[in-house]
């Protein structure tokens, strides 16, 4: 089992940059996959970005897609998402999650067996 905590969220204007942090605790973080998803209020949650064990394989949301890049440190035990060029559409909670490394679709929150507390991000027009 792994527990996960996600800082960094917080209030930026539009055209700015936040950078979120999942620190993961308990069994060893390179044996999951790890992944960022969000929920604005009144939808759904959906899925931003997710890396692989090792960080050689990155999968990305077209709408976050040249904007955003999800990083790890697996000495560190964290994992990142750098956010630029934040619009007021990407206003949400954010949540990291983990998966263990098996074979299987990675981009639905249902595929993930951890999750975060979540972290606030609100993006000023």
């Amino acid at each position: 089992q792994v527990q996960l905590v996600e800082s960094g969220g917080g209030l930026v204007q539009a055209g700015g940059s936040l950078r979120l942090s999942c620190a993961a605790s308990g069994r060893t973080f390179s044996s999951y996959t790890m992944g960022w998803f969000r929920q604005a209020p009144g939808k759904e949650r959906e899925f931003v970005a997710r890396i692989n064990w090792s960080g050689s394989s990155n999968i990305y949301a077209d709408s976050v897609k040249g904007r955003f890049t999800i990083s790890r440190d697996n000495a560190k035990n964290t994992a990142y998402l750098q956010m630029n060029s934040l619009k007021p559409e990407d206003t949400a909670v954010y949540y990291c999650a983990a998966r263990p490394n098996i074979p299987g679709i990675t981009i639905r929150a249902r595929d993930y067996d951890y999750w975060g507390q979540g972290t606030q991000v609100t993006v000023s027009s």
